[in-house]
């Protein structure tokens, strides 16, 4: 039987269609989002006292250009969310589209960033750096002495025994202008000559989250531990006996144990919103700390002109503040680099020669060694070992096998798979298999819910020759666990999560600028929240974890700034970033045959100048220095002036890309086309007197030509400076996105200092702001 379709007129499809489109756009309009609106201070009319005052004037009138609907009593009004006076001028607040629109008209109205969600990403590392109780920067610095690191993060557990006051002078510091405010569950007596300040932002994260959604409470109290760790690994004081379940046993102790610790809680169990981070960090400069450490990121990468933690670090730097961010763990891919702005000091993290392991001993008396950090105390003794290829060898179909009272491996499978399957079962034990496991370092390393050792292919071999021993019938193997190992090899070597450059955000200058540990970090945690379980739902609690990522790479460094402000109070910021650039010590510890990842050695785009080694870092023997108007020139160079205008009112007097900082980055557009490049430093002598120093380019980078004018600098006093040019030819023989990279040395006479700068010649960067 036909059917008939009545057809519908093709107007009538118009018109819907556009109905549609329309209702789609004026919901899109009414649709509130949270903005921070930078203004120009010196357009506020004189009939109001204060910026807020104008702010909210400005909120009122922008109501009148709301839609109806949205004026309704019931609905979301504007609410000015922080006032900004010092880091930028300007407020945050909750809008719509119109409104945003309406502002917009105002007489020094700048520009409107959109609110983004921000990222967050011990017993050995002090001896790891050579940090030494009788001599170096420890002894010179006072271990920090009255130094004030400020912590941006998820807040602070102020009871753990790493934030006791014991050996800090008692008395308010003259230059502390903060309190101690930390809201419910943290009255004032929790601070103390240790903490001395505390204070909590959360009007952002609560207009992005439906109220009813918002477990938080108005508290500066840590409720997730990763504040707690970066606080201590920065500043925490000597505790004796520590370790995570048996492993890693010493003296916890912070980087710089006697600096103090002002905490602001910015970043929420529900979210962390840009505007909460840059109210914390004006409230920091405010409160007159003299370092502030970020270990957290922005999700997406934005240009510097819309990064408001890039104009509110720009502030801090201008008042002599060292900013310290962490690079983000997006790691190996390139051109993941987060924090990627030019005055902020960019920390990448390496591994360090510390090892958790679990003994392997056979029945022919062969012992390995694997890695394992299971937290029982169980020690399983000669049990019969059992290998099947066809059956076992994955590990994750357990239960149909008979494995009670039995120690399996596994040679194939999802590490995290193996283990669940593995804490499910009632096998005594695992020896599990696995090159990637080791070499990514997993970050969510201290899960070992199951007695298990990890084991590389090639020691796995040797355990396949003993199974598969003549008249080897019953194999047999005893595992023990809770072994701490030091000076393994190699170490440091960058970790294999940790973001590479070049930036994408500002790649006019080598980002990550430093490496530091990052990797099996021991650091204080809160002991309310579990670290990691045995068995299958069996929760384990402890006062202190281990853990990675440039998260924790971020403080180290940032405890090292605080050292290097107390032994040199007169440096300004980017001396104290040039000291530790170019101090930094190149290991070429990346390829192995367990981290094969990387077919060369590290480059500058994986570890920045190299390894931060505080005590050269001490007395760097020469510095590049540089003013916030030098910074403002690099800007004018690359930006428009409105955009420029978006970080700092500061005017573009001298735009210029050569910018005084101790690294040579030289981009070519084609790279069969040979070209030219010269750059111009300027060096201040900060060590004993008269000295004399050579130029030395190791290695030359290939297919180039590099030379240096003077190769000689001769100073007759200390902080006397000279200049000198070094000029980059490069021939046009690379491949396709190839770059290569080699370092100038200044050495001088008395072989005490070595001075070092990277060179990168790579390509201009594709799809840059």
């Amino acid at each position: 039987m036909e059917r008939h379709v009545k057809r519908v007129p093709l107007h009538f499809l118009f018109v819907l269609v556009w109905f549609l489109f329309t209702l789609s756009v004026k919901s899109m309009s009414m649709k509130r989002s949270s903005y921070i609106i930078h203004m120009n201070g010196s357009h506020m009319p004189k009939a109001f006292s204060t910026p807020h005052n104008w702010y909210v004037s400005m909120i009122n009138n922008s109501l009148q250009f709301a839609s109806p609907t949205l004026l309704d009593n019931h609905k979301p009004q504007p609410s000015l969310l922080y006032t900004y006076n010092n880091v930028l001028h300007g407020f945050s607040d909750v809008l719509t589209l119109d409104e945003l629109e309406a502002l917009k008209k105002y007489p020094g109205f700048i520009s409107a960033y959109i609110d983004t969600t921000i990222t967050l990403e011990t017993t050995h590392t002090p001896s790891f750096l050579s940090l030494d109780v009788s001599n170096g920067i420890w002894n010179v610095s006072n271990y920090g002495k009255d130094i004030i690191i400020g912590i941006l993060d998820t807040g602070v557990w102020p009871e753990s025994p790493s934030f006791n006051d014991k050996g800090i002078s008692a008395g308010v510091l003259s230059k502390w202008n903060g309190s101690c405010e930390g809201g419910e569950d943290f009255n004032s007596s929790m601070c103390n000559g240790k903490i001395i300040g505390v204070r909590y932002f959360n009007k952002g994260m609560k207009g992005f989250i439906d109220p009813s959604k918002i477990i938080s409470k108005d508290s500066a109290r840590d409720d997730i531990g990763h504040g707690t760790q970066v606080a201590s690994i920065a500043a925490g004081n000597y505790v004796d006996e520590v370790s995570y379940f048996g492993y890693a046993k010493g003296t916890a102790v912070g980087i710089a144990p006697h600096a103090r610790l002002a905490i602001y809680k910015v970043s929420w169990n529900e979210v962390s919103r840009t505007s909460d981070t840059v109210s914390g960090l004006r409230q920091a400069i405010d409160d007159g700390v003299d370092v502030i450490n970020i270990s957290f990121a922005t999700k997406v990468t934005l240009p510097l002109y819309e990064d408001a933690i890039a104009a509110a670090s720009f502030s801090a730097m201008e008042k002599g503040i060292v900013v310290v961010a962490a690079a983000g763990n997006k790691g190996p891919n390139d051109d993941t680099v987060s924090n990627g702005i030019p005055w902020v000091l960019t920390v990448t993290a390496s591994t360090i020669d510390r090892w958790f392991a679990g003994s392997l001993i056979f029945g022919n008396g062969e012992t390995i060694s694997g890695w394992s950090m299971f937290p029982g105390e169980t020690i399983l003794q000669n049990l019969s070992l059992v290998y099947k290829r066809a059956t076992l060898s994955s590990c994750t179909s357990l239960e149909l096998y008979n494995v009670k009272d039995k120690i399996i491996m596994c040679d194939s499978g999802n590490f995290t798979d193996q283990i669940d399957s593995i804490a499910k079962s009632n096998a005594s034990g695992a020896i599990i298999v696995s090159d990637i496991a080791i070499l990514r370092q997993n970050q969510d390393i201290r899960r070992f819910p199951c007695p298990c050792v990890v084991i590389s292919s090639k020691e796995a071999r040797v355990v396949m020759s003993y199974i598969n021993m003549e008249n080897n019938d019953s194999p047999m193997v005893t595992m023990n666990f809770k072994q701490t190992f030091t000076k393994t090899k190699p170490a440091p070597t960058v970790a294999y999560y940790a973001s590479r450059g070049p930036s994408l955000s500002f790649p006019y200058n080598l980002k990550p600028d430093i490496m530091a540990p990052g990797s099996w970090v021991l650091a204080a945690w809160v002991p309310n929240i579990p670290v990691t379980h045995t068995g299958f739902k069996t929760n384990l609690y402890s006062s202190y974890i281990i853990n990675s990522g440039t998260s924790l790479a971020c403080p180290h460094v940032a405890g090292v700034v605080a050292l290097l402000k107390a032994a040199h109070p007169n440096w300004s910021t980017t001396a104290i970033i040039s000291a530790i650039i170019t101090s930094a010590d190149k290991f070429d510890n990346t390829f192995s045959p367990i981290q094969d990842y990387n077919s060369h050695f590290a480059s500058p785009f994986d570890m920045g100048a190299g390894h931060i080694n505080p005590n050269k870092a001490l007395n760097p023997g020469l510095v590049y220095d540089a003013t916030p108007q030098d910074f403002v020139n690099l800007l004018c160079s690359k930006f428009s002036e409105e955009q420029v205008f978006t970080i700092t009112t500061r005017n573009c007097s001298n735009p210029s890309p050569d910018f005084n900082y101790p690294s040579f980055l030289s981009f070519y557009s084609d790279r069969k086309a040979s070209f030219v490049h010269t750059f111009q430093r300027t060096v201040t002598n900060v060590g004993e007197g008269a000295a004399t120093y050579e130029a030395k380019v190791v290695p030359v980078p290939l297919y180039t030509i590099v030379e240096v004018s003077p190769m000689t600098l001769v100073f007759q006093k200390k902080y006397e400076q000279r200049s000198y040019n070094v000029t980059i030819t490069y021939k046009g023989m690379l491949r396709d996105q190839e770059f290569t990279y080699g370092e100038l040395v200044w050495v001088d006479k008395t072989r005490k200092y070595k001075v070092s700068s990277p060179i990168v010649v790579h390509p201009r960067v594709e799809g840059v702001f």
